[in-house]
């Protein structure tokens, strides 16, 4: 599997498995790679509605369900970005690959949770457990968070890695005791009866952010896609605001996958925070002082100590305020 996986990544960073993204981004034109979340509907309303070419940008938007893949056809020049959370995208961060986060897109608020046996009332309680979750994902920088607040560390409890997805079913199977998992297992969870949601991510507001990370020089040679992909994205959170089903409808149908319902695409929107302008200001603050600026520290702090970071990431060089402010 390690061989395959090597190929695998090799083909990607040489030309994205066929997708056709060899040639580096003309001016006028953004391509972004992402894992299917609800959280990156607003990029598809965007693209649909047509708001990213009235602003004057074409944006491509690449549905690759694994983040190692996706940056390697960042690091290999087959995109220009990438949409992924703060702390994620921090691990892929060199002196070879320059990126910067420059808007912010939603917050996990209980669309992220772990999962246990009814009679668990605290992560104390699963000490000398099994826990099944992903490592290197933000499910484990997640965990390890809460865990420091119980005065806890993965010392504790015995790691099991697998994705999200395949933790959530082993739990349901009775395979494993514990699992930090994401919508919609939550929601399965709590109508099976086979275990409860000890805790999700409405307990901790503004850690799991999702953000759009562009390549330095994308953001130096062309600052006025930079700009348009902002605008456009505003424009369809604020549209989401005054027509959510038919936003839902929309959003739905461009990201497909588990999310293709527009059900249970609004189902798991309920488990995020989309960021308008108003919010993207709050959060980036400066690169000094904000929001950003102590979550990079944080997941500095926990990757680096993890031995999972490739390089010292000072949150003045990876956050990027010029764009945010755009109308």
């Amino acid at each position: 599997m390690k061989t395959f996986r090597n190929c695998l990544m090799t083909a990607v960073g040489a030309g994205l498995l066929g997708l056709g993204l060899a040639a580096p981004a003309n001016a006028g034109a953004i391509r972004l790679g992402m894992t299917t979340w609800v959280g990156y509907g607003p990029l598809f309303l965007a693209r649909d509605l047509g708001y990213f070419k009235e602003a004057g940008v074409d944006v491509d938007l690449k549905i690759i369900e694994e983040s190692a893949l996706y940056m390697a056809a960042v690091a290999g020049g087959d995109l220009d970005g990438a949409a992924s959370t703060v702390d994620e995208l921090m691990k892929y961060r060199s002196d070879e690959l320059c990126f910067k986060y420059v808007v912010a897109l939603d917050d996990s608020h209980g669309g992220d949770g772990v999962v246990t046996q009814p009679d668990v009332k605290s992560l104390k309680d699963l000490k000398g457990q099994q826990v099944a979750l992903n490592e290197g994902s933000i499910s484990e920088f997640w965990f390890n968070v809460l865990l420091k607040k119980e005065g806890l560390t993965e010392d504790d409890v015995t790691i099991t890695n697998m994705t999200a997805d395949d933790a959530a079913t082993a739990f349901i199977a009775g395979q494993v005791p514990a699992a930090v998992t994401w919508e919609p297992h939550l929601t399965e969870v709590r109508k099976g009866g086979k275990g409860k949601v000890l805790i999700d991510s409405t307990t901790t507001p503004g850690l799991i952010v999702d953000v759009i990370a562009l390549k330095c020089d994308l953001i130096e040679k062309h600052p006025e896609d930079v700009k348009a992909l902002i605008k456009g994205y505003y424009k369809a959170v604020d549209y989401i605001k005054t027509n959510p089903d038919k936003a839902y409808e929309i959003m739905a149908k461009g990201i497909g996958g588990y999310l293709e319902k527009p059900e249970d695409f609004a189902a798991g929107a309920k488990g995020v925070r989309y960021y308008d302008r108003a919010r993207n200001l709050d959060f980036f603050g400066t690169p000094q002082k904000s929001e950003a600026a102590d979550l990079v520290n944080f997941a500095q702090d926990i990757w680096g100590k993890a031995g999972k970071l490739k390089m010292t990431i000072d949150s003045k060089t990876i956050l990027d305020t010029d764009f945010i402010k755009e109308q």
